[in-house]
């Protein structure tokens, strides 16, 4: 009996030896190696010299998560199906690969999007992970203490996307383009009073996350099989955003002089002038 005994032992920490060394499933999830968005490189721009940029704006926008065609942005909110949102890819570039860089917004009452000042690893941590004191109670509903609750920032607060784009007209080529410079993800979280409030992030550089987004597959609605990337989608421009801001004398955004209803129809003015410019110089 002793014997056996010790047998099935052995053969019981083998099994857990086993079981505990298994190394990851190789089965394939598909039909297909998806090789395409992994090897994906960046379209470059075409070289543009400052004596060919015959007329500039510089536009803000910002993109609403809420909406429908915006959702390729926000969802998965876990990252599934080997897809994840865009923000999941942020933070997988600025914590885990190191290859995008976060630029500090400024405060609220002076905010800063020229990428003067960047954060480092830890400030990035801490714009990831808030900290809340909570106070501890006994059984009898008396204070004992305060316990610091630290909450890491999830995706699915991020409610927005602030961009920061150049439209021009070249007159080498003799069309009206436009540049992403910058985007700036916003996270809703509670404010002092309890209510929500919007909280800007940080601002990334749009050409050095370009080589990130390039690999970065988008659900396709249509075609399974013509998956999509984050590049693709700001590329062929295939969301929708508001105008809140435009280069002016004043350097002031929409709603500091139209509100409500008025600065919906100012944001449409605006697009409409930018679309008339390029309209205007093929009128004969």
């Amino acid at each position: 009996m002793n014997n056996l005994l010790k047998i099935s032992l052995v053969i019981v920490c083998v099994s857990l030896g086993f079981i505990g060394s298994a190394q990851q499933s190789m089965v394939l999830d598909g039909i297909v190696v998806n090789e395409n968005t992994p090897s994906r490189k960046i379209i470059p721009y075409t070289n543009l010299r400052q004596a060919d940029v015959m007329w500039q704006k510089r536009v803000w926008r910002r993109i609403d998560l809420r909406k429908k065609q915006n959702q390729v942005f926000y969802f998965p909110e876990e990252p599934s199906q080997g897809r994840k949102n865009l923000f999941d890819y942020i933070k997988e570039g600025l914590i885990d690969d190191g290859t995008l860089t976060a630029y500090d917004p400024g405060p609220p009452t002076d905010p800063d999007d020229e990428f003067t000042r960047a954060y480092t690893a830890e400030e990035v941590l801490k714009r990831m992970i808030t900290a809340t004191e909570v106070e501890e109670f006994d059984e009898f509903g008396d204070v004992t203490g305060v316990l610091t609750v630290f909450d890491t920032l999830r995706s699915a607060k991020i409610k927005f996307y602030e961009v920061k784009e150049e439209w021009f007209f070249e007159r080498q080529r003799s069309v009206m383009d436009v540049r992403i410079i910058g985007i700036k993800p916003m996270a809703e979280v509670e404010g002092p009073d309890g209510n929500p409030t919007l909280q800007d992030l940080f601002w990334i550089y749009f050409p050095e996350a370009r080589y990130v987004f390039a690999n970065s597959e988008v659900f396709n609605r249509k075609n399974d099989a013509e998956r999509r990337t984050y590049e693709d989608v700001f590329w062929k421009r295939q969301f929708e955003s508001t105008v809140i801001k435009v280069s002016n004398v004043y350097d002031r955004q929409i709603r500091d002089y139209k509100t409500g209803l008025d600065a919906l129809l100012e944001a449409e003015k605006i697009e409409m002038e930018i679309f008339n410019y390029e309209h205007d110089l093929w009128h004969f």
